[in-house]
Formats: C-alpha cells, structure tokens, sequence
C-alpha cells in the first residue's frame, strides 16, 4: 500500500506570534498525517508570544520548532509546495501576499488577536483560551469536511 503524502497548508497572520502559532500546531497535531501544517507572517515579530506557548502547554501540544517567521519563506520555488493557504487575520487578509507556487486554495478564518488582550494575568489567559477554542473547532471542522470530501 502506498503511503498518503501530506496536504501541506500554511497559517498566515501579520505577527506569526499567536493565532498563526496555535493554529499550525493544533493542526499538525490532530491532522493524522493527512495534513502538514506551517505558519508565518507579513511582518514576523520574531518571537512566539508566551501566553501561546503556554495554551498550546495546557492542551497537551509541543510546539517544539515554533517561531515567528516571515511568509517570504514559503513564497520560494524550493519551499514546501501549499496546497491550502489560510490567513486567521483581517489584516494579513487584506494585505497583497505572495505568489504561492502551484496556486493553493485560500480560506480565511477571522480570529480575534489574543494578544491584543489587556488586564490581568488571568483575563488574558483566558482571552488565549477563548481564540484557541476557535481554532481548534475551526480546524476540526476542517478535517472533518476534507474527509468527508474525499469519500
């Protein structure tokens, strides 16, 4: 039996700090090796932000090779061919990306920006909780439909 490669998507988002992080690491965890996932960023801020790292923590999730990167990685004729581009942010949505090579399916899916949070500690642990709830259903969701497509 011949082994299934990977779809690859990449996560785009201004920052690749948070929304971006949570969502390529939550895929590349439930994708089951169907799916392969990358994040990046128009403007990287070159860190992951930690209050990230720690939701991905609770939920069992290890991020080990995360970083805050820019999509001009992802844009070259050697990067990883992208089957699926989605952008989790308005303004990584409505800027002008590159030109993805084999022309990927685009989605957006609006996340709000946990890291825009303010207050304490805990209020914006819990926002991150909140978003990164989003992201898992959203993603779920995903799965679920690309399966059932190929059936």
């Amino acid at each position: 039996m011949a082994t299934k490669v990977p779809s690859n998507v990449l996560i785009l988002c201004t920052g690749n700090s948070a929304r971006s992080i949570m969502t390529e690491c939550y895929f590349n965890a439930v994708g089951n090796r169907q799916w392969r996932a990358f994040s990046a960023g128009s403007k990287p801020t070159g860190q992951v932000n930690p209050l990230a790292l720690t939701i991905l923590a609770e939920a069992g999730l290890r991020p080990e090779n995360a970083r805050s990167k820019s999509w001009d990685e992802f844009a070259s004729l050697d990067a990883p061919k992208m089957d699926v581009v989605i952008t989790v942010c308005d303004n990584a949505a409505n800027e002008t990306c590159p030109l993805w090579p084999g022309s990927p399916r685009t989605l957006h899916w609006p996340f709000p920006d946990p890291a825009a949070a303010e207050g304490t500690i805990e209020d914006r642990m819990a926002t991150f909780r909140g978003v990164f709830e989003l992201i898992r259903r959203q993603v779920d969701a995903f799965i679920t439909e690309e399966a059932a497509a190929k059936h």
